[in-house]
């Protein structure tokens, strides 16, 4: 396993694991993979432990198959409407304008910030530093060295349920890997469909999946708001299955096969054959009737994006407009139709930055999966929270978060120390 790093996504439609091995330029070599049907998760959330370990057993078999790599840990990301975030501040004294910042420092502050009142039943997934403000000065990004009175920082810290944290590594845990981290999809889907300069003016990343539908606002280069949506394409074959009277999987295929958004782009002349239920045999409707069924729910994913853009307060900040990712933005007249609703540049994000078995994950479904690698690579063993939920030793901790820290905000630091 030296060398290598293997993400595993463990989703409401799919599990994927990927296994990595980064290049000297920066991107990432996909050497294995394993895709199956998912079980036992519903939201993004584990509801029956022995059919997400038995999915997740048998991504993980495949990837190793492929790669001739055993995997011993890896990174998974973590989903469902249980998610919260939340922007903190931490204020520090440093003296009397006559000593310098220190990386010391720099760590108190982030502590401060930490101090939040959570509930007993939460803990932290990830605490982010946004931006630093030295004696009143924001925008700061690297304030070591620097003499000051007083530091502050600003951090995004996201919080998940505990039992839902633990029921996810448990699953992971019992199929035999070790979890690194636990990576909150959203954030890793924007390490490979985000540009640096759509984070840098503002951006809307929205990941439609199977069950959520996970947001993530970017502004000014950092992460500022993150959220998990309980509606997704399981809304939109569950809608084609009920209308339809149809079996789960056929109104599925139907989606996949005939389905489109925007009703008036459909030939209104075309009619689809639909295996229902009972011994009826075939029904015949209007493929554009397929289409006004998966509009209406379409529709709403799209104005809860907008809603929650809105929550956030970052509305009217973001010039980048909107990337959507998952596998539910494959369906036909989505981009157009969120495009024409939010009136902002919208965009479908892929993977980028890979190579090798790249083709069978260049689709946007795979932008979370490919994340989780981009997210090793550039984050590495620097995890501030451990996956169970719980801090570990506060002098690893700190040591692995500052690390974070100076690879995060300050690159050539870290190169310098490395040689």
């Amino acid at each position: 396993m030296d060398g290598t790093i293997v993400g595993i996504d463990v989703g409401t439609t799919k599990v994927c694991t990927l296994i990595g091995e980064p290049d000297p330029d920066g991107s990432i070599r996909i050497v294995g993979l394993g895709i199956v049907p998912s079980a036992g998760l519903h939201k993004g959330i584990v509801v029956n432990v022995d059919d997400a370990t038995a999915a997740i057993a048998a991504s993980l078999e495949e990837a190793e198959k492929i790669s001739g790599h055993p995997i011993e840990r890896a990174y998974v990301a973590v989903t469902g409407d249980h998610i919260t975030s939340v922007n903190s501040r931490g204020t520090i004294p440093i003296g009397y304008g006559d000593h310098a910042i220190t990386t010391g420092d720099v760590t108190r502050a982030i502590e401060a910030a930490q101090t939040i009142a959570i509930p007993h039943n939460r803990r932290m997934v990830h605490v982010i530093p946004r931006t630093y403000i030295v004696d009143g000065q924001d925008g700061v990004r690297d304030p070591v060295g620097m003499q000051a009175f007083r530091l502050e920082v600003e951090v995004h810290i996201v919080t998940a349920a505990v039992a839902s944290l633990h029921n996810l590594v448990r699953c992971v845990e019992r199929a035999g890997v070790e979890v690194t981290d636990l990576v909150l999809q959203p954030m890793a889907a924007a390490e490979t469909a985000l540009s640096s300069a759509e984070r840098q003016m503002g951006v809307v990343l929205a990941d439609i999946g199977g069950g959520t539908t996970d947001i993530a606002i970017y502004h000014e280069g950092t992460i500022a708001h993150t959220a998990a949506l309980p509606v997704a394409g399981y809304q939109l074959t569950n809608d084609l299955a009920v209308v339809l009277r149809a079996p789960l999987e056929a109104a599925e295929m139907l989606k996949m096969r005939y389905g489109h958004a925007i009703p008036s782009r459909v030939d209104d002349t075309d009619r689809v054959d639909v295996a229902g239920f009972g011994d009826g045999g075939l029904q015949t409707v209007p493929r554009r009737y397929i289409a006004q069924v998966l509009e209406a729910r379409t529709r709403e994913v799209i104005h809860l994006i907008s809603q929650e853009t809105k929550r956030s307060g970052y509305d009217g900040l973001l010039p980048a407009g909107v990337v959507l990712c998952g596998g539910s933005t494959e369906l036909p007249g989505l981009k157009e139709l969120a495009r024409h609703m939010l009136d902002t540049p919208v965009r479908v994000g892929t993977p980028q930055e890979m190579r090798g078995l790249s083709d069978a994950v260049s689709r946007p479904a795979y932008a979370t999966s490919v994340g989780l690698l981009l997210w090793g690579m550039h984050h590495g063993a620097d995890v501030a929270i451990h996956p169970n939920g719980r801090r570990p030793a506060t002098a690893n901790v700190l040591g692995r978060f500052m690390g974070w820290v100076t690879r995060a905000f300050f690159p050539q630091r870290a190169e310098d120390h490395r040689s």
